[in-house]
């Protein structure tokens, strides 16, 4: 009942909003768009930026719109976002802003299943270069069709963006092909596009969601899983706790390392190739977890 209430609730605060006038305002959903509007609008001061969700909130699992939310999106002239299941609420956005254009970077991208039954997709369409080169030329459209005045300055930042992102994914696929086991386990359900893409195989997921505790079969099966699988080796994301993680490790003797969904910037200014940067760290964990020639 307290979950049905709060768009109840933030839509009578809508109501009681001013009218707002500003310079024109972008605002994106989470991290990764915000990371690929920045690369976009680099140079293009007429342009503010605004992150809906704070940077250390991660993927939007059951994110909840609060009051400054829909403040900020009342003075939006835009808004982007992933897609693909991701925003939960938009539904709501939908209704409480009918006339706020929204961008949808994951248009033209062949979503895979979600297996958490939770959404029908599987969200986390960033984390090959690949799909992140279509989300940001589906989101270089979005932009140049609200502010046609910036297109030439737009499509330059996207050439040499997408330009970064190719080189990306010749360095990734030259990396990963030379690894001598193919087998991961990973946190949650955000690789398997990465995993597809570059012919990884997720043999097993410790948690679907993030935050789900597992209960003790659930633990039991995945101890079988691992054991029958050679004990690859197992990844946990720096944005989460690692203990089913680390009792999965004591239990198997499987190694566990760290993978970067890309979902949390760092600690001060933010670099345009923060992207590039973690996918070639992850490269390297990957390597080393696998065993490469190329290490």
């Amino acid at each position: 009942m307290a979950r049905k209430l709060i768009p109840l609730l933030l839509f009578s605060l809508l109501l009681c909003l001013p009218v707002l006038g500003s310079a024109s305002t972008v605002t994106t959903s989470f991290f990764p768009i915000h990371l690929f509007a920045s690369n976009l609008l680099n140079g293009i001061d007429e342009i503010t930026l605004h992150s809906l969700a704070q940077p250390d909130t991660g993927c939007l699992h059951d994110y909840q719109l609060s009051s400054g939310d829909l403040i900020a999106l009342s003075d939006s002239d835009v808004f982007l976002i992933n897609g693909a299941d991701m925003e939960s609420f938009m539904d709501f956005v939908f209704d409480a802003f009918p006339e706020m254009p929204v961008v949808n970077a994951s248009e033209g991208i062949a979503l895979l299943p979600s297996v958490s039954g939770e959404t029908e997709y599987n969200a986390h369409i960033w984390l090959t270069p690949a799909n992140a080169q279509q989300m940001c030329r589906n989101l270089a459209d979005g932009l140049i069709r609200i502010f046609p005045q910036y297109e030439d300055r737009i499509q330059a930042n996207l050439a040499s963006y997408v330009d970064s992102l190719e080189a990306l994914d010749e360095t990734l696929k030259v990396g990963l092909a030379s690894l001598t086991r193919r087998d991961i386990v990973t946190f949650h359900e955000a690789f398997p596009y990465f995993a597809d893409y570059y012919d990884l195989s997720v043999v097993a997921v410790i948690a679907l969601e993030p935050d789900d505790a597992l209960s003790t079969g659930e633990l039991a099966a995945l101890v079988t899983t691992i054991r029958e699988n050679n004990l690859p080796p197992l990844f946990t994301e720096p944005q989460y706790p690692s203990l089913a993680a680390d009792v999965l490790a004591r239990e198997t003797g499987a190694p566990v390392y760290t993978l970067d969904p890309v979902v949390t910037p760092p600690s001060g200014e933010l670099p345009l190739d923060w992207y590039q940067t973690v996918m070639l760290e992850n490269l390297k964990v990957l390597q080393s977890a696998l065993g490469s020639d190329l290490e």
